[in-house]
């Protein structure tokens, strides 16, 4: 673990800003576009898939996602945005893993994204600093993101300092009587809710894809070619498709993601 020579400055514009960070990772991450999502540890499946697919597509218009490799909405937007593009905010110290249940996830995050932390060695989670994480995860987003959250959740904590920091804030499409939190965000005029990830995410997307169909193996993918089609013809292209996002193989057949 290191210190980083120099607080981002989305961070030093905090009332009170720590006195420094300690990281695990790629730091030049923090000089890329960054949203912020943060939810409930108990998503319904509908959050859970909403929240992987939104992750996962902001990603690859090369926006990085910030959590705090918590269980539940945070987990997924870092396993959705993929360990190279995610920034996680830990409520302890680096040289602790927690939850264990994301001891993997956080180790995937310290080899290929960035973990970030503003305590000391050896200092494990209290109620508090989980507060303090929270505040540093909503302030290096350009916007955060609210998966589902109960009435008096801690992710309503984060909505308080995204108001405080003026940031805006979004929500997902829930039915009656389910996160309730986030409802009442938009009853009250403080959330705008997604309701198309596509648009949402060009809204906030760094640049504009090229047409896809000026590239012969994006034309191909367009086809929805069989496996066998597609390696047959794009063999290490497939896989290197695949591996970064850009394609979906789905019962034998391949389509652009």
């Amino acid at each position: 673990m290191k210190i980083l020579n120099c607080l981002p400055n989305e961070i030093k514009e905090l009332k009170k800003p720590p006195e420094k960070l300690f990281y695990k990772g790629n730091f030049e991450l923090l000089q890329r576009k960054k949203i912020s999502i943060v939810g409930t540890r108990r998503p319904s499946q509908y959050t859970k898939n909403i929240i992987f697919e939104l992750a996962k597509k902001l990603s690859n218009h090369n926006i990085c996602i910030v959590s705090g490799a918590a269980m539940g909405v945070d987990g997924i937007a870092h396993r959705g945005a993929g360990a190279k593009n995610t920034i996680a905010v830990m409520g302890n110290s680096l040289d602790i893993k927690y939850p264990a249940v994301n001891r993997k996830l956080i180790e995937e995050i310290e080899s290929k994204g960035l973990c970030l932390s503003q305590f000391e060695p050896t200092f494990s989670a209290r109620a508090w600093s989980f507060v303090l994480r929270n505040e540093l995860v909503v302030a290096l987003g350009e916007i955060l993101i609210v998966g589902e959250a109960d009435l008096n959740s801690g992710s309503l904590r984060s909505v308080e300092y995204a108001l405080k920091q003026n940031k805006q804030i979004y929500i997902l499409p829930h039915r009656i009587g389910e996160s309730l939190g986030t409802q009442k965000l938009a009853q009250n005029g403080l959330a705008e809710t997604i309701y198309d990830i596509d648009d949402f995410v060009e809204k906030f997307s760094s640049f504009k894809q090229e047409k896809l169909t000026k590239d012969e193996f994006w034309e191909f993918c367009s086809t929805y070619p069989t496996y066998d089609e597609a390696i047959k013809k794009y063999k290490d292209k497939i896989f290197e498709a695949e591996l970064n996002g850009e394609i979906i193989i789905e019962n034998g057949i391949v389509r652009l993601a």
